[in-house]
């Protein structure tokens, strides 16, 4: 794939003053340890089903920009798991949804799978799955779909501005060097992992509203409190897949899931038309793979309606039922006023 807007980069080296005595690097080793915990939890699968919704209440200077920084979480996520609050203005005492539950995409179950259409990134570990949001490219210089490979962790990176970025900052009067060194002026953040997709990274960022939206030029942004977490869970030769999955159904202790993202925070007729031919097209798969579950239109047709990106559980596994209804093919046994299924 060529290259239209990448992320290049220089290396620094780190230097480590030695500290002395066995006590002292017992310490450091505890506090390096702390340093490197991830800051989300690690779930335990359910079938396709990860993870709890939990609560949280605001106080009177809260934002879900400030929340979602504070809590791992991306800004649309919170707004659209929250509709009806004001994001900027919460106010006192309100109890908002922190939408940590989720249906693994399809795609297999290993390293880090970053789906686009979620703004989300999962890294599949022994113990589960975390879940972080990440910032993508935008419609103009959207990420690129790939199935690649983490290279190498990158500690303080540096960044060379592709000459097309360049030329943006230039054409809106704006003036940007051929070379950005280390700090808080970087766009790269504190670390980054270097992907064999050429010229695409997953990094930081000195701007901290864009995690969880479409706002780069194609590479992945994290929170720079997670990344340089991150760095140290992830090896060379990682998994990373990265697709584009809006609607994502699942099994979980017999129970059907479904979620559903918009785009954006606006949910305009268009894309709500888009993603009904999208579910559509998934039911009609998973009917195929599962010929022994019933499916709840109502169920289906609220979570198409909010897209909020929370699971809806919308249908069931019943063999039972299946074979007794296979029995009857003359429709007279249909009762107009039950559920509709399909």
């Amino acid at each position: 794939m060529r290259l239209k807007n990448g992320c290049l980069l220089l290396l620094g080296l780190l230097l480590v003053s030695p500290v002395s005595g066995h006590a002292a690097q017992s310490n450091e080793s505890d506090a390096q340890a702390a340093q490197r915990a991830p800051r989300v939890p690690t779930f335990e699968l359910s079938g396709d089903l990860a993870g709890e919704l939990q609560a949280f209440t605001t106080r009177y200077e809260d934002t879900f920009a400030g929340i979602g920084s504070n809590q791992a979480l991306g800004y649309l996520e919170l707004v659209k798991a929250n509709p009806g609050v004001d994001p900027w203005l919460p106010g006192e005492g309100t109890t908002i949804t922190l939408p940590r539950r989720y249906v693994m995409p399809d795609v297999r179950r290993e390293g880090i799978v970053i789906n686009l259409a979620e703004y989300r990134l999962y890294y599949f570990t022994d113990e589960g799955v975390q879940v972080y949001a990440v910032g993508v490219g935008t419609e103009e210089n959207p990420s690129p779909l790939a199935d690649a490979k983490v290279t190498m962790p990158l500690e303080s990176p540096a960044w060379y501005p592709p000459a097309s970025i360049r030329a943006e900052y230039a054409a809106s009067g704006d003036y940007l060097p051929r070379m950005i060194p280390p700090g808080p002026d970087n766009p790269l953040g504190s670390h980054a992992l270097l992907l064999s997709e050429k010229g695409y990274l997953i990094h930081g960022t000195n701007k901290r509203f864009g995690v969880g939206m479409p706002v780069s030029h194609g590479c992945f942004r994290m929170y720079n409190e997670d990344i340089s977490r991150f760095v140290h869970q992830v090896g060379k030769g990682t998994s990373v897949q990265v697709i584009r999955q809006p609607v994502k159904l699942g099994l979980s202790e017999g129970e059907v899931w479904l979620e559903v993202h918009r785009p954006h925070e606006e949910y305009p007729a268009e894309d709500r038309q888009a993603l009904w031919q999208k579910v559509e097209a998934e039911l009609a798969r998973f009917r195929d793979q599962h010929p022994d579950v019933h499916l709840k239109r109502q169920a289906i047709e609220i979570a198409v309606d909010q897209a909020d990106g929370i699971p809806t559980m919308v249908g069931e596994k019943l063999k039972g039922m299946v074979a007794d209804e296979t029995q009857d093919t003359s429709g007279s046994g249909s009762d107009p006023g039950q559920t509709l299924y399909f």
